[in-house]
């Protein structure tokens, strides 16, 4: 029998120019991120937003930077056409309706905070290739600066918004909280959301439960600076949460995907609420079919953080390897099996990544 290769068949020409165009844009676009990102975390971006058209000296000197490198990066953004450069007078501007989406001011549609997951990520690349061969994950520890990006994220698509939008997608919640009930969050990280959450309803009393320990004294810190005495953190692993029947509502933002144990931590929250409690729980917009992902505008970007982070620590602990795309149909499957009556969905018009889940025991 032939062992021969079957020859390949020719390449239409039209769409293979089209696809190697698609190719060049991929690659001038995680450049651009990579830029988006530095003048993300070094300001440059406010300092535009704030100076008239100015020189690459003036530029420095009002960032406190290096004019050499701030030249260069100008370079680069006014390649990407996100800077104007006036070739006679020697200075760059950034548009106003630019700096609408990234400067500081611009929360929460400042989208230059969402660039800084791609040098986070490629900062990986090394570890998540060695495990494509010999299977496993990456732990936690490797994303050095995964908490920041994620807190920074987090301050401006969920605190910020979190009382005037997210809260009110359960019926009856505010008028609640203000009379007085027992919350707990779920991977409560450094312990914004909940600080603010405590800090509008000081009738109520609140929880914050994560497993890494640098965040939960993060939290503790934050809440003793806004001196509240409704909010307390510990550190726990979800899959081992031991209350039962303790609380009236339970959070979790972008909290149970990553988790060694999902299936037993939501079981566990859905134990630890009272009857008729909520669970109120915000997960990535995907649809557990990649197929229909197609449809999501950031479908590449977030499969490619699954692949990169959500997989990957979860398999670091021996975990289920949910990722972060485990979608609508599982999140709604494994709600259920949890033990929870009613899992109502919805969308926020806020945030285009995001389900919102509310789950009642």
């Amino acid at each position: 029998m032939s062992t021969a290769p079957i020859p390949l068949a020719a390449p239409d020409p039209v769409r293979r120019e089209a696809f190697a165009r698609r190719i060049v844009d991929a690659v001038n676009g995680g450049a651009i991120a990579l830029m988006l990102s530095i003048g993300h975390r070094t300001g440059l971006f406010d300092v535009l937003a704030e100076l008239p058209p100015s020189t690459s000296e003036t530029i420095a000197s009002r960032a406190g930077l290096a004019e050499r490198y701030v030249r260069e990066w100008l370079g680069a953004m006014v390649a990407s056409r996100i800077v104007e450069f006036d070739a006679a007078a020697g200075t760059y501007a950034l548009p106003p309706e630019h700096a609408a989406s990234l400067t500081r001011a611009a929360r929460p549609r400042n989208l230059a905070v969402a660039c800084q997951w791609i040098p986070l990520l490629g900062s990986v690349e090394d570890e998540v290739v060695e495990c494509f061969a010999r299977g496993g994950g990456v732990p936690s520890t490797s994303y050095d600066r995964f908490p920041a990006i994620r807190a920074e994220q987090s301050e401006q698509t969920l605190v910020c918004v979190l009382v005037e939008l997210i809260l009110p997608v359960v019926p009856g919640l505010d008028a609640d909280l203000a009379r007085g009930l027992d919350v707990l969050d779920v991977g409560c990280g450094s312990g914004h959301a909940l600080c603010r959450m405590a800090s509008h309803f000081p009738e109520s009393r609140f929880v914050g439960y994560d497993l890494c320990e640098e965040a939960i004294a993060a939290a503790r810190l934050h809440a003793r600076s806004l001196g509240l005495q409704n909010a307390r953190f510990e550190a726990c692993d979800a899959a081992e949460i031991a209350d039962r029947e303790a609380f009236d509502l339970v959070t979790a933002f972008d909290a149970i995907h990553e988790q060694a144990r999902p299936a037993l931590a939501l079981s566990r929250i859905a134990r630890a609420l009272r009857p008729g409690g909520n669970l109120l729980l915000r997960e990535v917009a995907g649809t557990s079919h990649v197929d229909r992902d197609l449809e999501h505008p950031n479908a590449p970007f977030l499969y490619a953080a699954s692949c990169m982070h959500s997989l990957a620590v979860s398999l670091a602990q021996g975990g289920a390897g949910l990722g972060a795309m485990w979608g609508a149909e599982t999140i709604a499957r494994m709600l259920t099996e949890a033990g929870f009556a009613e899992v109502d969905r919805h969308r926020l018009p806020h945030d285009a990544l995001n389900h919102y889940f509310v789950a009642r025991r």
